[in-house]
């Protein structure tokens, strides 16, 4: 569980509830059920129509990052690439073969495949490359869905309070139907803007950068192939792949 997020998204959502407070509000009086279909409902809407199938559904799947993101060891990485090192030098390639099946993540199975047939060091490196370009394409595309998603919703929220001013001009002869209307007008804008600026611009922002550190983790596993490819002494692939690290 990454706390920070959390802690984040609740002391965002504290904040405005506690201000709302101590001017003397209600907070039941931010519950409206027409304002959050209108702007929820609508921002939905908009984010499918400008996704493609595939690619809505793995930015959805990806939102879990946020709260439980996919584990990030370099320095285990980089004990396992010095021994695979170790074992390539005191015993060839072709002894890395047993590893293969030992490792559970797809691109550094195949990477090592390409290894133990012998690819060239930096053939290696340009089909790796090659695939660590097109799969970060492809996960940023998926983490967009939530930056558009705060773009839209203002807008919505902004409908919204427009189609509750319509109900109050509609209204204007009944006095207790004003105040429906002008309480989905203001709520509906505050949906908008709330959930833009503190669920899905912060959330896609998460997911970015959490990408960038698993493209990092790539391309640092990338390197330490070349380098046991190259021959090279396991230190000097150590100590290149923990440059790396921040």
């Amino acid at each position: 569980m990454d706390k920070i997020s959390v802690a984040g998204l609740i002391l965002g959502i504290a904040a405005i509830l506690l201000g709302m407070i101590l001017k003397g509000g209600h907070v039941s009086s931010l519950w409206q059920p027409t304002a959050f279909v209108i702007v929820f409902g609508g921002t939905l809407g908009a984010v499918m129509l400008q996704s493609p199938l595939p690619v809505f559904r793995s930015g959805v799947r990806m939102s879990k990052w946020v709260l439980v993101p996919p584990a990030y060891a370099p320095h285990k990485l980089i004990d396992q690439v010095v021994t695979w090192s170790h074992v390539a030098r005191k015993e060839g390639l072709l002894a890395l073969e047993a590893q293969i099946d030992l490792v559970p993540d797809p691109f550094m199975r195949k990477g090592l495949q390409h290894l133990v047939d012998g690819a060239e060091p930096e053939r290696l490196r340009e089909v790796l490359e090659v695939e660590i370009g097109a799969w970060e394409q492809q996960m940023k595309l998926a983490a967009r869905i939530w930056e558009s998603a705060g773009s839209y919703a203002p807008t919505v929220g902004i409908l919204g309070a427009v189609l509750g001013l319509i109900q109050v001009m509609e209204n204007l002869a009944d006095p207790s139907k004003l105040g429906i209307g002008i309480a989905v007008a203001f709520v509906a804008t505050i949906y908008g803007v709330g959930a833009a600026n503190l669920i899905f611009l912060p959330m896609a922002k998460k997911l970015l950068a959490i990408i960038a550190q698993l493209v990092t983790l790539r391309e640092m596993f990338v390197d330490g192939l070349v380098g046991i490819a190259n021959g090279d002494n396991p230190r000097i692939i150590e100590s290149r792949m923990q440059g790396y690290i921040v």
